[in-house]
């Protein structure tokens, strides 16, 4: 209960003694709006021919590895080839609509890292940072937040597999940078604008070991999927096939007979019908918990998610509108509900998980409000303070980002905490659970 009490306190008190940050505002986009530069954007044909050369040689294709491609591919896949964020991309995220969302975030990162006993060490990593907004936000905060932080060695890590993106969070974030080569681990190192050292990495096993505060807003969503099918005969895999009537399209099918991923990824006790899993993202977990358990630290897990309920979320997204996942693959986002249930098992007993909670509730709990009021103080512009108003509307309404799916963004989050800790969550689902609520450790969100 002392725990709680004294981050509480923390919270409530810098949310509303940090100086005004201002930056640009984004006008929020509905995915309902058009994107003139997404909606112009040719078919990629040569990932479609990949593909079903692909196919046509091997056979029909897992849901994941169609993903990977889609998504990945180094010479044309969508994260690697198209800046994908904001008004003139496919959807925008909470850190693009207002800076209060990374501002308690970042707060919540320094109440975690005072409440483990402001260890020496603290390096910040974000898995998947697209253009750096809300990293950006968290370094304002921790700049402000000096004289709490005197004393520890800051660093940040940056884990992104776009070079396009990667080159624009070095332009948001870095005052200076250079690039490392093509097999080099860290491919690009630099120095903040707040003076803090800065390095980027293409997969979060690289980042180096020591007390670490883990994000991940809208990452795990975009991770590759196995989709499965409960049958008269057992479970079947959903795979990726050539259409027979169309050989330049592509259709879903279910595999005659078990597969590796069906006989091993699901669980005995499953009473749905349709399941979507993301190995990977259970491998990331994996070594996430490993690393807090042994060297202490916390991670926030933020995406679309639900608890081990839902079933078939896959979806595209272009233009701010929903998109054939099968249509045009590469010239759309894909994306599918985080099951936290799934990554809890994951993450096994080293770590203790918490949540998920809606985004609404995560961020009320963190002083949203008081923050809004602080902000609107300072600000003497009606079109400015409008927009800050409308900012933290989008974040919190249940009939926007608050606790329900609209085609605005993607967000769910899920926490974790240190050595032998707390591993906690506080996520904006696809619809609300709250039986997490009977957990001690939710005070400390």
């Amino acid at each position: 209960m002392w725990t709680f009490l004294k981050i509480i306190r923390l919270n409530r008190a810098t949310v509303r003694s940090l100086n005004p940050l201002p930056r640009g505002w984004t006008v929020v986009l509905r995915r309902s709006c058009s994107s003139a530069s997404s909606e112009s954007r040719v078919t990629n044909p040569s990932i479609l021919r990949h593909l079903t050369s692909k196919i046509t040689a091997t056979g029909a294709i897992t849901v994941a590895e169609y993903m990977r491609e889609v998504l990945t591919n180094p010479v044309s896949g969508y994260y690697v080839k198209n800046d994908m964020l904001g008004a003139d991309g496919d959807f925008i995220t909470s850190p693009e609509i207002s800076q209060i969302f990374g501002e308690l975030v970042g707060i919540w990162c320094v109440s975690e890292w005072v409440a483990s006993g402001k260890p020496k060490v603290l390096q910040l990593v974000e898995l998947g940072p697209g253009r750096g907004s809300l990293i950006g936000d968290i370094l304002r905060v921790f700049h402000q937040l000096q004289s709490v932080l005197h004393g520890a060695e800051v660093s940040v890590h940056l884990v992104e597999v776009s070079p396009k993106l990667s080159q624009l969070q070095a332009q948001c974030l870095a005052g200076e940078y250079t690039c490392g080569g093509e097999d080099e681990l860290v491919y690009r190192t630099g120095t903040t604008h707040t003076g803090l050292p800065i390095y980027w990495y293409r997969s979060v096993k690289d980042v180096p070991r020591g007390f670490s505060i883990f994000l991940a807003h809208e990452f795990f969503d975009a991770l590759p999927i196995h989709k499965f099918q409960r049958t008269e005969k057992g479970w079947r895999e959903v795979m990726v096939d050539i259409h027979p009537e169309e050989p330049d399209k592509l259709r879903f099918v279910l595999f005659p007979t078990p597969t590796l991923a069906s006989t091993t990824l699901i669980h005995e006790d499953e009473k749905r019908q349709h399941l979507e899993i993301s190995p990977e993202g259970g491998v990331i977990v994996q070594k996430l918990a490993s690393q807090i358990a042994e060297d202490g630290g916390a991670a926030l897990i933020a995406d679309y998610g639900h608890d081990g309920t839902k079933m078939d979320t896959f979806r595209g997204f272009r233009g701010h509108k929903l998109h054939d996942v099968l249509e045009a693959p590469g010239t759309a986002d894909l994306t599918a509900d985080v099951d936290f249930s799934y990554l809890r098992r994951m993450a096994g007993d080293a770590v203790v998980c918490m949540g998920p909670i809606t985004q609404r509730a995560f961020l009320k709990n963190m002083g949203i409000d008081a923050r809004l009021q602080v902000l609107l103080r300072s600000c003497h512009d009606a079109t400015t303070r409008a927009q800050l108003i409308h900012g933290c509307d989008m974040l919190t309404s249940p009939e926007k980002m608050g606790s329900s799916m609209r085609p605005t963004g993607r967000r769910q989050a899920a926490r974790r905490n240190h050595r032998g800790g707390r591993l906690s969550a506080a996520d904006a689902p696809i619809e609300k659970t709250t039986s997490f609520l009977k957990s001690p450790a939710v005070g400390l969100i």
